[in-house]
């Protein structure tokens, strides 16, 4: 990416940050919640990748509940101006992974790579297999296979925003790897390849008709997306789901489910959300629309930021489509 694009694209993202949270995108400021005398709690660590395409930081909880019996892993993407802990605070993934009983791991984007922390989507070099971020990303999953009883049935990866964008990459890229895709408030594979192509796909939104080059396979995936985004223009969720869909081998005509719900109260948002399946039954992709929502991850805690606490929980529903539970 040159120094230009690079330059509109910052410009544009610091502008809609604005615009969207009224605020220059800084992360609010950690409540520190006092933990439950006599509670077990997992392990949050911190790692290092390290390999020829380069280092890569990251977090990794671990359940107290872990005894070397295999449990699915969820590999979560931050968003841009967010850290590892950030946005495990903010998705509150962790209190899940306790509940359920799965690994999370969190790969943080270094600042050397991209000065707001964001995973460059956009950028050509970091669309392939084998290259780039992806590959920096899945070199983190697997050395966490090699060091943990993994099921490998369950190997999720989801992320919000720039870190959603990614997500989709990885599940294209890597399906021999993750088995299912989680996307919030992000954009297809191949939307953009430059920082120019980068803003129009935020502002009006691209799909992307025929896959990549490279090869790659659709894998379930689930797609949140608030509809006042006012970053990444909702009419990416349609592209995301379609490039998804459009990559399995559905040799019958599927169906589409539409629920719509009201707020139970006046602290919950509302939501429509879509169920995509194949000619068999089996669920090709879930898109829950968020009504009044923003840019910000549905239903997070306010101890992070870019959430919105009265949205439908996306973490606890990409968990429950990840492993199958509840």
């Amino acid at each position: 990416m040159n120094q230009e694009s690079e330059m509109l694209l910052t410009t544009l993202m610091d502008a809609w940050t604005a615009v969207a949270f009224g605020r220059a995108g800084q992360p609010s400021q950690p409540v520190r919640v006092p933990r439950e005398a006599g509670r077990a709690t997992g392990h949050f660590s911190t790692g290092v990748y390290r390999s020829d395409a380069g280092t890569l930081r990251y977090k990794l909880f671990v359940p107290a509940s872990y005894d070397g019996t295999p449990v699915p892993l969820v590999v979560m993407l931050h968003g841009c101006r967010q850290s590892a802990d950030d946005f495990a605070r903010g998705t509150a993934m962790n209190k899940l992974a306790e509940q359920f009983g799965c690994i999370i791991a969190y790969p943080e984007q270094s600042r050397r790579a991209n000065w707001h922390g964001c995973w460059q989507w956009f950028d050509k070099a970091h669309h392939e297999r084998g290259q780039g971020e992806p590959a920096l990303i899945a070199g983190v999953t697997q050395k966490i296979l090699a060091e943990y009883a993994v099921d490998r049935a369950h190997v999720g990866v989801a992320g919000l925003s720039a870190g959603g964008a990614m997500a989709v990459i990885m599940g294209r890229t890597y399906p021999d790897l993750f088995t299912a895709v989680g996307c919030h408030s992000g954009l297809a594979h191949g939307s953009a390849t430059s920082g120019r192509d980068a803003m129009l796909a935020m502002r009006n939104g691209v799909c992307v008709s025929s896959p990549p080059a490279m090869s790659a396979k659709g894998l379930p995936i689930i797609v949140f997306h608030g509809d006042r985004d006012k970053t990444v223009h909702l009419n990416n969720s349609d592209c995301v789901v379609r490039q998804s869909i459009a990559a399995r081998p559905v040799s019958v005509p599927g169906t589409a489910q539409v629920v719509h719900s009201n707020a139970a109260n006046a602290t919950r948002r509302a939501y429509t959300r879509t169920v995509h399946r194949g000619g068999t039954g089996e669920v090709l992709a879930e898109q829950w629309t968020v009504h009044g929502a923003g840019h910000a991850w549905s239903g997070g805690s306010r101890r992070g930021s870019y959430t919105d606490a009265d949205g439908p929980d996306a973490s606890r529903e990409m968990l429950r489509f990840f492993i199958g539970d509840g």
